[in-house]
């Protein structure tokens, strides 16, 4: 199954859970796309698929400068995995095709 597509993923954070949306698109072991969440996107970074394992990365300013790691599984229309937070730990997401 393609990891193409639109995302709302749910992040379990030490603020609470903070939703987002994903767009993404792959092209041969290369993930591209862009991220949102709370009003603000950016390009992810650094994406990579390796059958149904994804990963990528994207910087935030909000609610404070960080680059988030991401790692994870898709499973059909599910998507799951540890959102890295530097030296904060990893925190849980997951979320469903939009």
């Amino acid at each position: 199954m393609s990891v193409d597509g639109n995302w709302n993923i749910t992040m379990s954070t030490p603020m609470g859970e903070r939703n987002a949306t994903l767009a993404l698109q792959s092209a041969g072991n290369t993930l591209t796309g862009t991220q949102a969440a709370d009003g603000n996107s950016g390009e992810i970074f650094d994406g990579t698929v390796n059958g149904n394992n994804i990963a990528w990365k994207i910087s935030i300013t909000n609610p404070m400068p960080l680059t988030l790691e991401f790692t994870g599984t898709v499973d059909g229309d599910s998507i799951s995995g540890e959102m890295g937070v530097g030296p904060m730990g990893s925190f849980p997401f997951k979320g469903a095709r939009a």
